[in-house]
């Protein structure tokens, strides 16, 4: 009786014993590997790609057989979003600075010892009363008597308004008298302040007597006094600054009494009394404007 082989060492037994259980574990681990893989392409579209690429030359027609059950089932799938992160651009940041910003209302009572308030602001209105007036005698379509009242002509006694020296009748529509016979001698100068005086006149001189024609309307004319409201209003605007900067000057000599806070306040709200008064200003120019042009 022959005797029984050997026993296999236990090494061996831990090993296929055979191709066939060789194929069925690598067709396993190729099962495993390709649901982990299609996990992660639900997971991360961009690393699974390049993932598949890398894996390409182990498993390839796994790859393929898991994409293409992929595609029949989930064509519709959104893939999962990428977070962006957006950045302010300049013109965003020009947006903002344009935004209304706080506005400072002080008790002028409150703070009368360090300035007055009160007379700034009517020092500011007086700018915007001065431009009104401006607009009422010298920016006109049409030229009346009272238009001519406020030039000044300089006279050996100092400077007088022409309806102080002359006698201003409206013979017609069209023509503008002025009577110098109280003051003959200031004739050349009443002529002179007529022409200088911006409203386009040319007076003309027949004896003490001075006609002044009124020009006719036309669309050149127009547009001259739409000029001259804007160099009246741009000269509102230059006293303007210097209201503002006479109450700043005033201002600092309190710096050393007062803390700086409350000088931020009081200056924040001059300025913004200043802010105020040129809008008027420009609203003003804007209707004389719409007005003049037609």
């Amino acid at each position: 009786m022959a005797p029984a082989p050997p026993p296999s060492p236990r090494w061996r037994r831990s090993f296929p014993s055979n191709l066939g259980d060789s194929c069925e574990c690598s067709q396993g681990l190729s099962s495993v590997m390709a649901l982990g893989l299609r996990c992660f392409r639900l997971v991360h579209p961009v690393f699974c790609n390049s993932l598949a690429a890398w894996t390409r030359p182990v498993s390839e027609g796994m790859l393929k057989t898991v994409s293409g059950r992929q595609n029949d089932r989930g064509q519709s799938m959104a893939s999962p979003a990428v977070p962006v992160c957006h950045f302010a651009t300049k013109k965003a940041k020009a947006k903002g600075k344009g935004q209304i910003q706080t506005r400072v209302n002080l008790n002028a009572a409150l703070v009368e010892d360090i300035i007055s308030l009160e007379e700034v602001d009517e020092e500011m209105k007086s700018v915007m009363e001065v431009l009104k007036d401006n607009f009422n005698k010298t920016v006109n379509i049409r030229t009346s008597p009272g238009s001519l009242d406020h030039i000044t002509v300089v006279t050996a006694d100092g400077k007088l308004a022409l309806n102080q020296i002359g006698q201003i009748s409206m013979k017609s529509p069209q023509l503008i008298l002025v009577n110098m016979a109280s003051f003959p001698e200031c004739t050349a100068a009443a002529v002179e302040a007529i022409r200088e005086s911006g409203m386009n006149l040319n007076p003309e001189v027949e004896g003490a007597l001075i006609r002044v024609p009124i020009p006719r309307v036309t669309r050149e004319h127009r547009e001259m006094l739409v000029k001259l409201a804007k160099q009246n209003t741009n000269k509102a605007k230059d006293s303007l600054r210097k209201v503002r900067t006479n109450a700043m000057n005033k201002l600092k000599k309190s710096k050393d009494k007062v803390s700086e806070d409350t000088i931020r306040l009081i200056e924040k709200q001059i300025s913004q009394m200043a802010d105020d008064t040129v809008a008027e200003l420009d609203r003003h120019l804007a209707v004389k404007t719409k007005e003049l042009l037609g």
